[in-house]
């Protein structure tokens, strides 16, 4: 029997990280919102073909991992608002470097290249 030592292997943080944020959706709610706190139906309507029950597992999910915050404005009527945590705002750099990567890297249709909205603005610290 052979023993393969040459095998690499995967750091299970980074694997955990990936598997979290790799979720379908996921990044496109953190990108969202690391241009401005969002109420759900803003996030709704900049996600294309998210469903509610998606975008509300989402954030659910982005909550209890400690990424995005839920705010309840007590108004009448009251008021949700998301906004990304000092956690979720770290991955800033990661989802700027997806980004750029797209932009070289991903084709878009005739159609959409009209419409897009590039990568979110640097914040000034």
């Amino acid at each position: 029997m052979r023993v393969l030592m040459d095998i690499p292997l995967l750091c299970p943080r980074f694997r955990r990280a990936s598997e979290l944020i790799g979720r379908r959706w996921t990044g496109a709610i953190i990108y969202v919102l690391l241009e401005a706190r969002c109420r759900f139906a803003t996030l709704r309507a900049a996600v294309p073909g998210i469903t509610d029950r998606m975008l509300s597992e989402r954030l659910q999910e982005l909550e209890e991992e400690g990424i995005v915050a839920r705010t309840v404005v007590p108004e009448t009527p009251v008021r949700v608002q998301y906004a990304l945590t000092k956690k979720g705002r770290e991955l800033a750099a990661a989802v700027g470097a997806i980004a750029e990567w797209a932009e070289r890297w991903i084709p878009l249709p005739a159609v959409a290249a009209q419409g897009g909205r590039g990568m979110p603005a640097k914040k000034r610290k």
